[in-house]
């Protein structure tokens, strides 16, 4: 079982913001054999959904952006789980937690990612769908999605 809590840059601990930068590191940086610039200065303009294990430990998490920060658009962006808890329906449990605090903070607006290209079925699993637009980030392909609250 997961535990989610979704909290402004500002109410993170310093150590819930290390735990959350190590995992995306982790699987971004070191998994996926992918240097990039992990510290983008968006964080601080983001809300974080994050999942913890029953010991407390954070094995998911992904980052909420407000319009204007990434796209005119909400977004989602750096969406993570732990290898440990992954292939379990984890995923599904935090991207309902993420679109449940967006309509509730933003309203039933729409909501833009870009997702790695192999997850677009995951995303269309919750009602994104592609905009046409894919594109190679850091190596790896990409496509733009949207949701569309009904």
């Amino acid at each position: 079982m997961i535990n989610w809590e979704c909290l402004p840059f500002s109410e993170l601990t310093i150590d819930e913001f290390h735990d959350l930068l190590a995992l995306r590191i982790k699987v971004f940086v070191v998994e996926q054999n992918c240097p990039y610039q992990e510290v983008d200065g968006k964080d601080k303009c983001s809300f974080h959904l994050i999942g913890r294990d029953s010991s407390g430990k954070i094995v998911g998490t992904l980052r909420i952006l407000p319009k204007g920060i990434s796209y005119d658009e909400v977004s989602i962006g750096r969406v993570v789980l732990d290898e440990t808890v992954r292939g379990n329906g984890c995923g599904h449990q935090m991207m309902k937690e993420a679109l449940s605090f967006c309509k509730i903070k933003f309203g039933p607006s729409p909501i833009v990612l870009s997702a790695q290209k192999h997850l677009e079925k995951y995303y269309n699993h919750h009602q994104f769908v592609s905009t046409g637009k894919e594109y190679l980030e850091d190596g790896i392909p990409h496509v733009e999605m949207r949701f569309i609250p009904k």
